[in-house]
């Protein structure tokens, strides 16, 4: 990828935001964090992102409602969701929304790490499909 590819993590618990950050950043990613959802939503409202490691469920809008505006507002964006409360309906749910991956807490950084690799080449690759000829 010859661009600086741009990852949002969004999640309430600020431990997994400062536990993925670091790794991601070393491997030239640019990353921006979010604690809350509100932020997220308005920070999308005004930059587009690559990948998107958000929650599932949090105070305020959810992680089902982050990539509902996605996919409204940046189809190519791909999204990995982390949840401790996973369901099959959830994961259903998320899978019909367009989830590129659905993983559940805890989960290993470097397994998330080369998750979101893939996630990123698969959204650098829609975004050229976009770009007119």
């Amino acid at each position: 990828m010859s661009r600086v590819v741009e990852v949002m993590v969004l999640d309430d618990e600020s431990m997994v935001c400062e536990r993925l950050q670091g790794p991601l950043a070393e491997k030239g990613y640019s990353v921006e964090t979010f604690t809350d959802s509100q932020s997220a939503l308005e920070r999308l409202a005004t930059k587009r992102f690559d990948v998107v490691v958000t929650d599932l469920k949090m105070k305020g809008a959810s992680g089902l409602d982050l990539m509902r505006h996605l996919g409204e507002n940046s189809p190519s964006t791909q999204v990995i969701m982390i949840t401790g409360y996973a369901t099959i309906e959830s994961a259903r749910e998320a899978e019909l929304r367009g989830v590129y991956n659905f993983v559940t807490k805890p989960f290993k950084i470097k397994d998330l790490v080369k998750m979101v690799d893939k996630a990123a080449r698969k959204a650098v690759r829609a975004q050229s499909l976009e770009q007119p000829q």
